[in-house]
């Protein structure tokens, strides 16, 4: 009995080894790409662009997002705040994204009401759109 679950941990602990290297495989090579990507949260009323930016340096991933609106001017991201950029009317930010595999929680600060709020957002990455941008 102790051989056999020393057999199956040994298995166990061989899957996630290559379950790793699959993932570091599929690592992004530098450049730019587009990816879908759904936001949820908030009133609904809120919309960012889809397909999105990404750029990879170095192995690191950033997302700009281009917001519906103007009336975001701050964003955070594993409690980093970001500052918003007004692109044609609209609010647009440049955040790091840990993994296009997990949805990633925002807060946006919006101007839109009486008094600032902050909102919280998920956003979605649709993976298996990924292209490469051409930029």
């Amino acid at each position: 009995m102790r051989r056999k679950t020393l057999c199956i941990a040994l298995v166990l602990l061989l899957l996630a080894l290559a379950a790793g290297c699959e993932k570091k495989a599929k690592a992004l090579a530098d450049g730019t790409y587009t990816v879908a990507a759904t936001l949820n949260g908030g009133t609904g009323k809120a919309k960012i662009a889809s397909p999105l930016q990404l750029t990879v340096q170095d192995g690191k991933i950033t997302a700009t997002l281009v917001w519906s609106s103007a009336n975001y001017d701050y964003m955070k991201v594993n409690g980093v705040r970001y500052d918003a950029v007004i692109e044609d009317g609209h609010s647009a930010f440049t955040v790091p994204v840990a993994s296009l595999e997990e949805p990633l929680p925002v807060v946006a600060d919006t101007v839109a009401m009486s008094a600032p709020h902050e909102i919280e957002y998920t956003i979605t990455f649709d993976a298996a759109s990924l292209a490469a941008s051409g930029k």
